[in-house]
């Protein structure tokens, strides 16, 4: 799967958010080892604090079909019409929780950041620099 397959998976993913109180529809795409791909959407509640992301969503999704790693390529995108146009990254919650089931399978996936008019990769050990994982707790 190309790169602009995986973004355009991330967009299809966008259009089922659930996000009446900010308006801004956020789709996120992973790509796993095998090729296969998982998506999600921002899920917004009326209790502000209990909202999940793009990236959370997918997550969850990917785990609850027993993957456990295997994590190579993350695609994330926002509205186009929204804010400035520049990429949009993962949140500090949604890079721990990419980080988890990255560790899981030993990979750093690249993220695809999709902004307006700029597709920006990071790798995610540097968006979420030392990061947290399971090997600290044993």
């Amino acid at each position: 799967m190309s790169d602009e397959n995986l973004i355009q998976a991330a967009r299809d993913a966008a259009k089922h958010s659930w996000s009446p109180y900010s308006d801004y529809a956020v789709g996120a795409a992973l790509k796993f080892d095998d090729g296969a791909v998982i998506t999600g959407t921002n899920i917004e509640n009326a209790s502000y604090g209990l909202a999940l992301c793009a990236e959370t969503v997918a997550v969850a999704k990917a785990l609850g079909e027993g993957r456990r790693g295997g994590l190579v390529e993350v695609a994330v995108v926002g509205p186009l019409d929204k804010g400035d146009g520049a990429p949009i990254t993962p949140c500090g919650r949604c890079r721990q929780v990419l980080n988890e089931i990255a560790q899981l399978g030993g990979t750093d996936p690249r993220v695809l950041c999709v902004g307006a008019e700029e597709v920006r990769e990071v790798a995610l050990s540097a968006l979420l620099p030392h990061a947290f994982g399971p090997e600290h707790l044993g």
